[in-house]
């Protein structure tokens, strides 16, 4: 795992692949910037920088080159330290920036997504009968050829409407109700669960890999309890499912989660979901302790970098130390930005979440 070396002179590297194939190495040469974006509500992004020559008469092949960069062209980037790189995505080419101004070298940026961007081509209207969340999302992965990799939701719904919606934007309001998350590896397409209840990955310590780290606690947003009213149209009962402290999946490590400690500060508050409406006992309570979760995530969120570290991915659990007791603890990584830069090195900056203190 490329993990940056304190003992020695540190020595980032990477390695670019276009369609398979090493980046030619006169355009390897020029390539001054790369970032990497992960994010769990969005597509990861690529972006590639390369500047042009120092001759202004010399031609700009990169730019020129209908075929180097052509959109639709699977690009895999690699970083890490000397000989140990690793993939951070494997994505599609979407666009191209060229940069020309009298007083600088001219030069070009190269953007891309993961194949989550295919999800946001085109509106939709479907509707889907006795299925799970977790049926539709593999149903829509097989439909942009993309390999499903779900987790069951369990509740079977009678009817669920995708109404002038891209896949996306459809996929992911599922996923919030339930509290899952959309993702992309390559061609593969994961609908999981937020993944807040696994054990950390790693340990960043202030002083040592991590570098700054802004942490904010709010109860502003905390509830003692959330519920979620529907209506059974064949029995003609109203539904309420409920969730309230001690639903949480996990407090993350921390003694209190940031719910219970509002309560105690400032007593009950209630929150009442009625806008998305319920027909099953099965649907309210799940969405209820989805929202709860959710709210209580919130709790202390917070943005932090390190030295370029590969194996920091959105989606994952890390333990972030020396930064008091009360700010300690496990963090669920929510966004990572690996950047790579000619002249400052390797960083990674990230944002997280806790729901406990």
């Amino acid at each position: 795992m490329p993990v940056a070396n304190h003992q020695n002179p540190l020595v980032p590297d990477f390695k670019l692949m276009i369609d398979s194939s090493l980046l030619p190495i006169e355009a390897m040469a020029h390539v001054i910037s790369i970032t990497v974006d992960h994010n769990t509500n969005l597509p990861s992004m690529f972006t590639l920088e390369l500047t042009g020559s120092d001759s202004q008469n010399q031609d700009i092949s990169w730019i020129d080159d209908q075929n180097l960069f052509a959109i639709g062209k699977v690009v895999e980037v690699k970083l890490g330290y000397a000989d140990d790189l690793e993939t951070l995505i494997v994505g599609e080419i979407t666009g191209l920036e060229p940069e020309f101004a009298f007083n600088r070298l001219p030069s070009l940026i190269v953007r891309g997504y993961d194949r989550r961007h295919r999800l946001q081509r085109g509106r939709k209207t479907q509707t889907f009968v006795q299925q799970k969340d977790s049926d539709i999302a593999a149903q829509i992965a097989n439909a942009v050829g993309l390999k499903p990799q779900v987790e069951d939701s369990q509740v079977v719904h009678d009817y669920i409407l995708q109404a002038n919606q891209t896949d996306i934007e459809f996929l992911q309001q599922r996923a919030r109700r339930i509290q899952y998350e959309v993702v992309v590896e390559d061609k593969t397409l994961f609908f999981k669960p937020v993944a807040n209840t696994e054990s950390e990955i790693l340990t960043l310590r202030m002083g040592e890999d991590l570098l700054e780290f802004y942490p904010r606690l709010s109860s502003m947003s905390q509830v003692s309890e959330v519920s979620v009213r529907g209506w059974n149209p064949k029995q003609k009962q109203e539904i309420i499912g409920l969730a309230k402290i001690g639903d949480e999946v996990s407090t993350m490590g921390g003694n209190n989660s940031g719910a219970a400690l509002s309560e105690k500060a400032f007593g009950g508050a209630v929150e009442i979901v009625s806008h998305r409406p319920q027909v099953t006992q099965a649907e309210a309570d799940q969405m209820a302790k989805a929202y709860f979760n959710n709210r209580t995530l919130a709790f202390i969120t917070g943005e932090g970098v390190c030295w370029g570290r590969t194996d920091l991915r959105a989606g994952k659990v890390v333990k972030i130390e020396g930064v008091g007791r009360g700010f300690s603890g496990q963090y669920y990584l929510t966004s990572t930005t690996h950047r790579y830069q000619v002249q400052s090195g390797y960083q990674t900056h990230f944002a997280v979440q806790r729901n406990a203190s």
